[in-house]
C-alpha cells in the first residue's frame, strides 16, 4: 500500500495534459485525498512541451514532490523530456500512435482513438486518468461520482457528456487491467470532518481581499497575473463595486490610485514588467498616501524573460520599486492557505498605514491547485480607514500633519488638501524647503510601526542555524528542514509571510543566530540580501531554473553550506 502518488501528464499546449492533472486532483479530493498540482508551459498560446502534475496522499503535502511514480508522455518529446524523473519503480504510459517504446515498464495504448470511441473526442483527459486510477488501483467511483458533479450543469446533452466521460474512464482502466505492471494499491483516504476546499493560490489571494471589503479592481492582462483579473471580473460584484479592464499597466495604477483617493478600497495586478511600469504611479501613493494594494505574481526576467515559469526575483524591486527613499510593505505567501489571509492583510495593511502594498506571489504558487481548511472570514481582523468624517464633528487640520498617521479627508468631505507627488508641505502645497523634507520622510517612514505584528514561525529556536525561507519556497524548505532534522542536524526554522516589515521578535531571533540559511528562486540571493541590511548573517541557496526546488537537492545543498559554516569556509 501506498500513501502517496506523483503523476505527470507530458504532452503539447492544447492536449489538455493540465486538465488531466487537475481532474485527477479533484476527484482525489472529492473523496478525502490531500492534494496538490503543478503546471508549466511555453508562452505561446497553443503547442509547445506542457506538463500537469498531480500529486496526491493521505497525509497533507508540502511540495511537488520529488519525482514521479507515474509519466503520462502523450508525444515523444515529452517522454525524453521528462524520462529522467521517473523513480526507480515508476511507470511510463505513453500515446502509441505517436511513437513506441520497448521497455518493461512501459504500457501503450491510442489516447484519441479511445477518446473518439466514446462519441466524444475531447474526453481523452478521462482516458488518461482511468489509465492512472487503473494502475494504482483506484475505484471507479471515485471518479465517476466527480464526472456526474463535473457535467451536471442543468444543460440538454449533460447525460451524454456524463456517460462519454465515463466511459472514457473505463476505456483508460481496461487498456492497463491486463499490463504486469502495476503501481502500489493507494491506501484508501483519511475519513474526515473537517471542512476543506480545493482552490488555486490566486483564487485564495482574490477571495482573501474581497473578504477584506475590495471595492475596486483595476488590472491589465500580463502572464501570469491575468487569472486574478479575471477571477475578479466574475466575483467582484455588487453595489458600489467596479472591475475594470486598463489598456496598460500605468492606466492600472493610476485608476486605482484615483479609487483609493476617492476613499475606495482598491488593488490591480501585474508581473514584474508591469511592477517596472507602475512604479512611477507607486512612488506617487507613497507620497501622497493614498492606499492602494498591488499584487505581483512573479515570473522569470528581466524584460520578456521567462513568461510562463515561475522565479523569486522582484523582491528587491518590490520593497522599492520607486525612486528615492521609499519602502513598501511587502507581504509573501507562502501556501496557498496563507494566499487567502495575505490578500486581506494586504488591503488592511494599505488602509491601516495610508499607502501603497506589494502582494508578491510566484507563478508555481498562484496555480498551484490545493486542498486547504476552508479560510474563515471571520478571523480577519478587516482594517477601516482613519478619516475625516463631517458627521463626527471633526475639526479640520492640515492633511499631512507632524510625523505620524493623521485622518484621511475623503473628497466630498471636510478637510480640503492636495494630494502632492511633490515635497510638500502640512497642507500637502508643493516646497523644497529641507524642513518640510526631512518631516515628511520621517513620517511616511514612521507610519510603517503601525504594521508591525509578531505573526510568524519557529522551531528549534536554540539552534545556532535557522533555515528561513520566503513565499512559495515555503514547502520544499519545510520538508527539507524535516528531514534534516530526521537526519540529526541541529538546525531550526523561521518563517513569516510578512516580508516587510517583519515581525521585530523574529529579527531579534535572526540576529541572535550565527547563520540564517535562505533557499530562494533567484540568482542574487535578494531575501538574504535584504537580512543582511539589518545586520543579519544570512546566506542563499539559490535556483534559478523557472522550477520550484525539490526537497532532496535542497536537503543536500543545506547540509553543504552547513558543513562549510562549522569547517570555517563559508
Amino acid at each position: 500500500m501506498s500513501k502517496n502518488l506523483i503523476v505527470r501528464f507530458a504532452g503539447e499546449g492544447g492536449q489538455g495534459v493540465v486538465t488531466a492533472s487537475e481532474g485527477l486532483a479533484q476527484a482525489a479530493a472529492q473523496v478525502g485525498y490531500h492534494v496538490q498540482t503543478f503546471s508549466t508551459y511555453p508562452s505561446q498560446i497553443k503547442g509547445g512541451p506542457t506538463l500537469g502534475q498531480t500529486r496526491l496522499s493521505t497525509s497533507p503535502i508540502l511540495s511537488a514532490g520529488d519525482g514521479l511514480d507515474v509519466l503520462v508522455a502523450l508525444d515523444e518529446y515529452a517522454y525524453e523530456y521528462n524520462k529522467d524523473e521517473l523513480f526507480d519503480d515508476g511507470l511510463i504510459v505513453y500515446n502509441s500512435k505517436e511513437f513506441t517504446l520497448d521497455l518493461p515498464n512501459a504500457i501503450g495504448f491510442d489516447v484519441d482513438e479511445l477518446a473518439r470511441s466514446t462519441g466524444n473526442a475531447l474526453s481523452a483527459n478521462m482516458v488518461m486518468i482511468g489509465a492512472v486510477a487503473g494502475l494504482a488501483n483506484m475505484p471507479a467511483k471515485y471518479f465517476t461520482e466527480f464526472i456526474t458533479k463535473r457535467f451536471d450543469r442543468g444543460r440538454d446533452n449533460d447525460q451524454a457528456i456524463i456517460e462519454a466521460n465515463i466511459k472514457a474512464l473505463s476505456l483508460g482502466m481496461k487498456a492497463v487491467k491486463d499490463s504486469i505492471q502495476a503501481l502500489p494499491e493507494m491506501d484508501p483516504p483519511v475519513s474526515t470532518n473537517a471542512d476543506r476546499v480545493l482552490i488555486k493560490g490566486f483564487e485564495a489571494a482574490c477571495l482573501g481581499a474581497l473578504a477584506a471589503d475590495l471595492d475596486v479592481f483595476i488590472g491589465y492582462p500580463i502572464s501570469p497575473a491575468t487569472t486574478m483579473l479575471t477571477f475578479m471580473q466574475a466575483n467582484l460584484i455588487g453595489d458600489n463595486k467596479h472591475v475594470g479592464q486598463a489598456s496598460s499597466e500605468i492606466e492600472s495604477i493610476t485608476s486605482i490610485l484615483g479609487a483609493g483617493f476617492a476613499g475606495k478600497r482598491s488593488m490591480t495586478s501585474t508581473a514584474g514588467p508591469g511592477l517596472c511600469l507602475m512604479s512611477e504611479g507607486i512612488g506617487l501613493a507613497w507620497m501622497a498616501e493614498v492606499p492602494l494594494v498591488v499584487a505581483n505574481v512573479q515570473r522569470g526576467g528581466p524584460s520578456t524573460g521567462l513568461p510562463t515559469k515561475t522565479e523569486q526575483s522582484d523582491l528587491l524591486m518590490a520593497l522599492n520599486p520607486g525612486h528615492g527613499d521609499m519602502r513598501t510593505p511587502v507581504i509573501a505567501p507562502g501556501t496557498v492557505e496563507e494566499c487567502f489571509y495575505a490578500g486581506a492583510h494586504a488591503i488592511s495593511w494599505a488602509e491601516t498605514y495610508q499607502g501603497p502594498v506589494i502582494l508578491l506571489s510566484e507563478a508555481s504558487l498562484a496555480e498551484r491547485q490545493q486542498d486547504i481548511p476552508r479560510p474563515d472570514a471571520s478571523n480577519i481582523d478587516i482594517a477601516k480607514r482613519v478619516v475625516v468624517d463631517n458627521k463626527n464633528g471633526d475639526t479640520p487640520q492640515p492633511r499631512y500633519l507632524g510625523e505620524e498617521l493623521t485622518p484621511f479627508p475623503i473628497p466630498g468631505n471636510i478637510g480640503a488638501y492636495t494630494a502632492n507627488g511633490s515635497e510638500h508641505d502640512e497642507q500637502g502645497d508643493t516646497t523644497h524647503l529641507g524642513k518640510w523634507h526631512v518631516q515628511m520622510t520621517k513620517r511616511r517612514f514612521n507610519k510603517l510601526k503601525l504594521l508591525e505584528n509578531d505573526i510568524y514561525e519557529s522551531e528549534n529556536e536554540d539552534a545556532e542555524i535557522l533555515i528561513v525561507p520566503w513565499g512559495g519556497s515555503k514547502g520544499p524548505a519545510r520538508e527539507a528542514y524535516d528531514q534534516l532534522v530526521a537526519d540529526g542536524e541541529k538546525v531550526g526554522w523561521a518563517y513569516s509571510m510578512f516580508v516587510h516589515p517583519m515581525p521585530p521578535n523574529m529579527i531579534k531571533l535572526l540576529l541572535s543566530k550565527k547563520l540564517i540559511v535562505v533557499p530562494e528562486l533567484n540568482y542574487m540571493g535578494q531575501f538574504a540580501s535584504y537580512l543582511r541590511t539589518m545586520k543579519i548573517n544570512a546566506e542563499p541557496i539559490t535556483q534559478y531554473t523557472g522550477l520550484p526546488f525539490r526537497k532532496s537537492i535542497l536537503a543536500n545543498n543545506i547540509k553543504e553550506l552547513i558543513s562549510k559554516e562549522l569547517a570555517g569556509t563559508l
